[in-house]
């Protein structure tokens, strides 16, 4: 069974609304304009990159961390969608721009769903869950159990998307079933990874809450059957991945250095063989010769992204039947030239040696846990009466209740339908996830007494 783009590139509209037909852009810069205005992309200037809480100004957020992202997979889809046409593959409705159109969209939603503290929040939400939380998941299906047990914010950013953004419950951001498909990373639930049953373990993409929009997303977009709710990966969401992949592999060795946690010479002994071989690379040394160490990145990134971007688009053309029958199960990076691989490589295993486990940032990490517990145990208890008797809520119950709203809650809880307790749960979920870091911090400090108030 094989894929094909004319359906992989539907702009048909989650819901089945027709594919928006205006003056100036195509469907899909139509999702990237919806997500970029949204306020889940606008807290992402608040939320940690690798460094929580950095005073920093030059140091990268989540927001500017897919800005980054964006733009290269913006120029590696439209390179995509150049080959493919050269080849005749591209469907003549569609052009190369529609390829970096997706691809630039998926890319500014990759990290939408990611709470406050990166993915140590992730693993916060899980840890009280697991342990000072479990009683709250007693009487849940164990697969929404699951989805609240090992919390995965690709699940999340499906999420937003599709049910908590704009249209409330009613299609989220209504974006193209093309750009849905092609950011869903983990096109499987989350009972399966725990028992080890799918390709990445605990990861996932898709929550029970959005299982329905799931498979008509898949339906839609013509993605291959491999399982009970499971799907193959859009051929897309490997060029995002990539471009993801190819930014932090040179963006978080650039705030290593910026931090002083990182020396050049080691940074520029990952990335020097990718162009070392260049006809302006001796030009290039020159110039960075001249400059300060802090000044050399900024000279080097462009040429490096170049060949990433070069390597990238060759290996998704050399392997594209693969990619359309759904047989690739690694990523992009592990097909590119072996130069580009281990680079990519290098520069992970650096940040992760050097970066990663410094000192400041594993104290910060740590506090995290705190801060998600605190509002965890506030919220859920208060959201937990107000389930039962009325009369038996504390006057705090009803504060918390009313600092969330009302409104945030799916219909089906105050109509008590048989999953209202999960329902619930999720809304909470939305709630913590979508906080900064700054206000997830001074919230929780609230709560403890401790806080100040700013209006």
């Amino acid at each position: 069974m094989t894929m094909n783009w004319n359906q992989l590139l539907c702009a048909e509209r989650l819901g089945n609304r027709p594919a928006k037909s205006e003056e100036g852009r195509s469907p899909f810069h139509s999702d990237h304009d919806k997500i970029i205005f949204s306020g889940a992309f606008r807290r992402l200037a608040r939320k940690t990159q690798v460094h929580p809480m950095a005073t920093n100004d030059h140091v990268h957020n989540r927001m500017t961390h897919s800005l980054e992202v964006a733009c290269v997979g913006r120029t590696l889809g439209i390179r995509v969608g150049q080959a493919l046409k050269d080849n005749g593959d591209l469907p003549t409705n569609f052009w190369p721009t529609d390829i970096g159109d997706i691809v630039q969209a998926t890319c500014l939603a990759h990290d939408i769903g990611n709470p406050p503290f990166g993915h140590t929040g992730e693993d916060a939400i899980r840890n009280w869950f697991q342990k000072e939380g479990a009683q709250f998941l007693e009487g849940l299906a164990p697969d929404e159990q699951d989805d609240i047990r090992v919390f995965e914010g690709n699940a999340q950013g499906l999420r937003v998307l599709t049910t908590s953004e704009y249209h409330q419950y009613h299609e989220g951001m209504r974006l193209t079933y093309a750009t849905l498909a092609a950011s869903m990373k983990y096109p499987w639930c989350s009972s399966a990874t725990v028992f080890n049953q799918r390709p990445k373990n605990n990861k996932y993409g898709v929550f029970q809450t959005e299982l329905n929009y799931f498979h008509e997303i898949a339906h839609k977009t013509g993605l291959i059957a491999k399982g009970q709710d499971w799907y193959c990966r859009h051929p897309l969401v490997y060029l995002m991945e990539a471009a993801d992949d190819f930014c932090y592999g040179i963006i978080d060795l650039e705030d290593g250095l910026e931090m002083g946690i990182l020396n050049w010479q080691e940074i520029y002994d990952i990335l020097r063989p990718v162009i070392d071989d260049s006809p302006q690379f001796p030009d290039l040394e020159h110039t960075l010769k001249k400059v300060t160490d802090g000044r050399k990145p900024a000279i080097l990134r462009g040429k490096v992204i170049d060949a990433f971007i070069h390597a990238g688009t060759h290996a998704f053309i050399q392997n594209q039947r693969a990619f359309l029958q759904g047989d690739i199960e690694g990523d992009l990076i592990s097909l590119c030239d072996n130069k580009v691989m281990v680079a990519v490589q290098a520069a992970k295993d650096l940040a992760k040696r050097k970066i990663f486990n410094h000192s400041k940032r594993v104290e910060l990490e740590i506090g995290a846990y705190a801060t998600v517990a605190t509002l965890l145990s506030a919220i859920c208890s208060a959201v937990d009466a107000s389930l039962g008797d009325p009369r038996h809520m504390t006057y705090k119950d009803n504060r918390v209740m009313a600092l969330i709203g009302d409104n945030n809650f799916h219909p089906g809880v105050s109509k008590k339908e048989n999953n209202y307790k999960y329902l619930a749960l999720m809304a909470v979920i939305d709630y913590i996830s979508g906080m900064t870091d700054n206000y997830a911090t001074n919230l929780a400090k609230q709560f403890n007494g401790m806080g100040q108030v700013i209006y």
